[in-house]
C-alpha cells in the first residue's frame, strides 16, 4: 500500500508578546518560535473516494477527536478543496508525542504534517507558498511548523520570517498533568487587562542577538511570555515548576505558548541532564523530557 510519512516538530515560544483583543476576535502577536526535537508522526495512506479519516495514538490520544474537528483532517480537506478534486481520499494515522493542550502546537503540527503528506499522496501541484497560505488559514502556529528552525511570527503569529540561530539549545520540558485551553488563557488575558495597547510590545533585540550568537545564558535571560500571568492564574501550580527549574540550575524558564508546559533552558547538554535528574524527584511535573532545538520543520521520513 502507498503510504507517506511526515515528522512534525513541537515548538516553544522564546518570546510571546501580545496586544489587546482586536475587533475580529484575534490578538496581534510578536513571537519568536523555536522548533524542538519532540515530534509527532503522521502516516497518510489512500482512503475511500471523497473520505478523509483519522486515527490517533500516543500521548494524550484519548482527548483528541478523529472527526472533522481534528485540525489535521481539516487541513487535508482544505488542501483537497483548494487544490484537488472531490474524489480524493486519505486516512491519517497520527502518532502523538507532543503534549495535547500543552502550548507546544501539537494540533498545528499535525495539520502541517497532513498538508505536506496529502499533497504528496495525491500528487498535487502545490508550492511551498501554497501550503503556507493554507497553513495560515488553519491556525496561527501552522505556518511555523512547516518551516521550523527559529522564526519571528507577526500578525496572529502566522506571518513567519526565519531568524538566524547558531548551534543547538538544550531544554528540559516539564509536562503538566492537565492541559490548558488556548482560548481560555486568552480570555483570562483579556479579563485581566494584561495588554497595554492594541499592538504587542516588540520582541527583545537581546533575544535575537542571543540566538544569533548561540548563547544559552543570554537567551535564558530574555525569555518572555505575556500570557504567563493569565496561565498562572488558571494553573498557579506552574509557579512552583518555574521556580524549581531556576533553583535547579536552568539559565531560563518560560511557559510555552498558552501553557501549561514549562520549558527550562539549560546551559548545555550535560547541564540539561543534571537539571532533569535534580527535578525528577521534586514532583513538579507529570513528566520531564530532554529536547533540543532548533530542528527542521515538517519533513518526510
Amino acid at each position: 500500500m502507498i503510504e507517506v510519512k511526515v515528522r512534525v516538530p513541537g515548538k516553544v515560544n522564546l518570546a510571546l508578546r501580545a496586544g489587546a483583543r482586536r475587533a475580529d476576535g484575534y490578538h496581534s502577536l510578536a513571537t519568536v518560535f523555536m522548533a524542538l526535537s519532540l515530534a509527532d508522526e503522521i502516516t497518510v495512506t489512500p482512503g475511500a473516494a471523497g473520505s478523509v479519516t483519522a486515527a490517533v495514538t500516543g500521548e494524550g490520544h484519548e482527548s483528541v477527536g478523529s472527526g472533522p474537528d481534528n485540525l489535521a483532517v481539516r487541513a487535508a480537506l482544505l488542501l483537497r478543496d483548494r487544490h484537488g478534486t472531490p474524489d480524493l481520499g486519505a486516512h491519517l494515522a497520527i502518532d502523538k508525542r507532543i503534549p495535547v493542550a500543552g502550548g507546544m502546537a501539537g494540533g498545528s503540527a499535525d495539520a502541517a504534517g497532513a498538508l505536506l503528506a496529502c499533497a504528496r499522496l495525491w500528487e498535487l501541484d502545490v508550492t511551498q507558498d501554497d501550503l503556507l497560505d493554507l497553513a495560515a488559514a488553519l491556525g496561527a502556529d501552522v505556518p511555523f511548523v512547516l518551516i521550523g528552525g527559529c522564526a519571528l511570527g507577526l500578525n496572529r503569529g502566522d506571518r513567519v520570517t526565519p531568524v538566524l540561530s547558531r548551534g543547538s539549545f538544550h531544554w528540559v520540558l516539564a509536562l503538566a498533568a492537565q492541559g490548558l485551553s488556548t482560548a481560555e488563557v486568552f480570555r483570562r488575558f483579556d479579563q485581566r487587562g494584561d495588554a497595554a495597547a492594541p499592538e504587542p510590545p516588540p520582541v527583545p533585540p537581546a533575544l535575537l542577538n542571543a540566538l544569533a550568537q548561540g548563547n544559552a545564558a543570554a537567551l535564558g535571560a530574555t525569555l518572555v511570555n505575556d500570557l504567563a500571568p493569565a496561565a498562572l492564574s488558571l494553573a498557579p501550580e506552574l509557579r512552583r515548576t518555574l521556580d524549581a527549574g531556576l533553583e535547579a540550575g536552568a539559565v531560563g524558564a518560560v511557559i510555552s505558548g498558552s501553557g501549561p508546559t514549562v520549558a527550562l533552558l539549560a546551559r548545555d547538554e550535560d547541564a540539561a541532564t543534571t537539571l532533569a535528574v535534580r527535578l525528577s524527584s521534586e514532583g513538579v511535573a507529570k513528566r520531564l523530557l530532554k529536547v533540543q532545538g532548533p530542528v527542521p520543520g515538517a519533513q518526510f521520513v
